[in-house]
């Protein structure tokens, strides 16, 4: 179970070269910069982007979703900023969060283009998957990409999840339905390579 207590808190977790934390109003101008330099490099494998996508109102709604989210227990949607200079290199959420039976949560993410293939994801993918499994007691993680994706899926790989299958028409991307690959990291893993389709 999520403790009320710990979702109150406002979350940092310290990984080796960044910090990840909740977006805050501040960030605006760094968000919307990175975004908009990057949107050539990230708009090919996310949703199609809102017409206001970029604009300070969009974002103040971000942040407060964001805050929510983490009050309820049910997701932790973070920036990766940079420990030396604070500098804003991407995102990565935790949503869907479930407890009970299911103890299970998804994550999402995107890192800016100049950032992109220097490591970064995937320290943060493990430094949140670990939180996942220790603070939060989940016991699996879900992930899902464009097959085409070969960046994402090697992060994801690299990070310890195991490709799962293929989901029809499971995201709206770019604006079409498109299939995805999925894949997972259990708390208790012992099914060790998989074949990737």
């Amino acid at each position: 179970m999520l403790g009320l207590v710990r979702a109150r808190r406002r979350f940092r977790l310290d990984t080796e070269r960044m910090v990840l934390r909740l977006p805050e109003h501040g960030d605006y101008r760094q968000w919307a910069s990175l975004r908009e330099a990057s949107a050539g490099f990230l708009t090919k494998w996310e949703p199609t982007w809102s017409p206001d996508h970029l604009t300070r109102r969009s974002f103040s709604a971000r942040v407060q979703w964001a805050a929510r989210l983490q009050a309820q227990g049910t997701g932790l949607p973070v920036f990766l900023t940079r420990r030396s200079d604070g500098l804003l290199l991407g995102a990565i959420t935790l949503e869907n969060i479930r407890g009970g039976p299911a103890q299970v949560g998804t994550i999402g993410y995107w890192i800016g283009q100049p950032f992109a293939r220097q490591g970064y994801m995937r320290e943060a993918i493990g430094g949140l998957v670990s939180y996942a499994f220790t603070t939060l007691d989940l016991s699996r993680i879900e992930a899902a990409c464009l097959p085409e994706n070969v960046a994402s899926r090697s992060v994801l790989e690299k990070s310890g999840f195991k490709y799962e299958g293929i989901a029809q028409s499971y995201l709206q991307i770019n604006g079409r339905w498109r299939n995805h690959v999925l894949y997972a990291n259990l708390r208790s893993d012992r099914r060790g390579r998989t074949n990737v389709g």
